[in-house]
């Protein structure tokens, strides 16, 4: 027959696995929202921008054109940083449901290792560099990266969908859901590839518009040209150390956990 202590210490057993229970599920549902919100923001910003912005042309003729068909919105890291944000939500929202969240699982499904790559070798990063970039250089001068002329075609909603939001919402995906980094030099090459193939693009965006794709690359010489992009490089490579320095700091139990099982 059990005793009163033993029936008193199950029930508080009992008591607190039932609570740890009620608040991984309102914390899985919040998590779940945060995908959905996060996922639809961003699908919509990419929708609404590729169907209804139309960027004004220069009626100038002895003035280059501030921007020129070739490559369409698909020649701007914003718009490419929105497709990736769109499809990292995605596919974090499919694995609230088909695949898991459980901290370090044995056997992760494909979904779930694909989602952990993508966070940190493009969402991460590349959010953090346009959203950083972008506001840098607007504070500097406006003119040189989001000229007044766009205003009237370019809302101020769509604006912080793209450039503040994906930043806000990337560092709360940060700290409510842990992903296994990559290995350092597996991930870097995923986002070396990546920003190398984006310097390679707006040059060929270049030779055949006669168009630089940004109105701050108009202003610099080449030897300049040649340092902003290295610096670009090199603050987005930083981006990347940043994000797996704060999973580390911020999941330091699970990052510790996931080492021993993989020994």
């Amino acid at each position: 027959m059990a005793t009163a202590p033993a029936v008193a210490a199950a029930a508080a057993v009992t008591a607190k696995g039932n609570s740890t229970s009620i608040y991984r599920g309102i914390f899985g549902a919040l998590r779940t929202l945060l995908h959905l919100i996060a996922a639809v923001q961003f699908s919509y910003g990419i929708f609404y921008d590729y169907s209804y912005v139309e960027f004004p042309v220069n009626t100038n003729d002895n003035a280059k054109p501030m921007h020129h068909p070739f490559g369409g919105k698909f020649k701007y890291l914003t718009f490419l940083d929105a497709i990736i944000q769109a499809l990292y939500y995605i596919v974090s929202l499919a694995n609230d449901f088909v695949g898991t969240n459980e901290l370090t699982p044995k056997r992760p499904p494909a979904i779930r290792r694909f989602k952990d790559w993508l966070l940190a070798t493009l969402a991460f990063p590349v959010a953090l560099n346009v959203g950083v970039t972008f506001w840098t250089l607007y504070a500097i001068d406006r003119e040189l990266v989001f000229p007044k002329i766009l205003d009237p075609v370019f809302p101020s909603w769509l604006n912080h969908v793209l450039h503040t939001n994906i930043v806000v919402f990337i560092v709360l995906e940060l700290f409510t859901s842990y992903r296994a980094y990559p290995k350092r030099s597996t991930g870097l090459t995923g986002l070396a590839i990546f920003m190398g193939s984006y310097l390679i693009w707006i040059h060929i965006v270049k030779h055949y518009s006669g168009v630089w794709v940004y109105p701050v690359l108009e202003v610099l010489q080449l030897p300049q040209r040649i340092l902003f992009f290295a610096a670009v490089l090199g603050f987005t490579f930083s981006l990347y150390v940043l994000g797996e320095f704060i999973n580390n700091i911020v999941w330091a139990k699970e990052v510790k956990l996931a080492k021993r099982k993989s020994n």
